[in-house]
Formats: C-alpha cells, sequence, structure tokens
C-alpha cells in the first residue's frame, strides 16, 4: 500500500476524496422535434438536477448519454439515482438507463 500525503489523496481524488457518481442514458421518439427535445432537456436540468444538487453533462439528438455528479464535492447516492430515473420515465422518455454508482475520475464510463 503506498501512503500518499492528503493533498496529493485530493489532488488526485482518491480514498477520502473519492467522488462517486452515475451514468445515464435515454432516448426520445423517433420524429421529436428539436423545440421539443430542447424544452425537455432543460426541464430536466431545472426541475431534477439543479434541485438536488446534481451536475449533468451530457450529450445527443433522439439518444442521450451523460455522467451525473454532486455540483460541489461530494458522493451522488442511490436515491439521486432514482430521482433521474423517475423524472425522465414520468416524461415519457424511452429506453432510460442508469449505471451503478461509479467513481467518476477513475472507473471506466459504460452506458
Amino acid at each position: 500500500m503506498v501512503n500518499r500525503s492528503r493533498r496529493l489523496r485530493k489532488k488526485l481524488h482518491i480514498d477520502e476524496f473519492k467522488e462517486l457518481g452515475f451514468t445515464v442514458s435515454w432516448s426520445f421518439d423517433e420524429g421529436t422535434t428539436e423545440e421539443t427535445l430542447d424544452n425537455i432537456v432543460d426541464q430536466f436540468i431545472v426541475e431534477a438536477i439543479q434541485p438536488n444538487g446534481l451536475a449533468y453533462e451530457g450529450s445527443g439528438y433522439l439518444n442521450w448519454k451523460g455522467i451525473i455528479c454532486t455540483q460541489k464535492f461530494g458522493n451522488c447516492t442511490d436515491e439521486h439515482r432514482d430521482v433521474v430515473t423517475k423524472w425522465l420515465e414520468s416524461h415519457g422518455l424511452k429506453n432510460v438507463k442508469t449505471s451503478p454508482l461509479i467513481d467518476i475520475w477513475w472507473d471506466e464510463l459504460e452506458f
């Protein structure tokens, strides 16, 4: 076991500085207008992401993929995953998938 200083552990985002998040993906129905896509993604950010202290980074058109973490240093929880999943499904989005919690700095992302 390597004995690293607190400063280095923080810089490397390891041990007590590890941050957990999760990946998310979903699909819009074929033929969904660009305006509808924009509105739903904006709503998602305003209603599900920001109020829960989360941040989302992702992109797509009819098929979206991204990663969710906390806005400040910290860890996402299974409750965060549930909030995101339920919001997406309740707004008619298809193929909604969230990964188990992962180390957002060191784990390989899977969608």
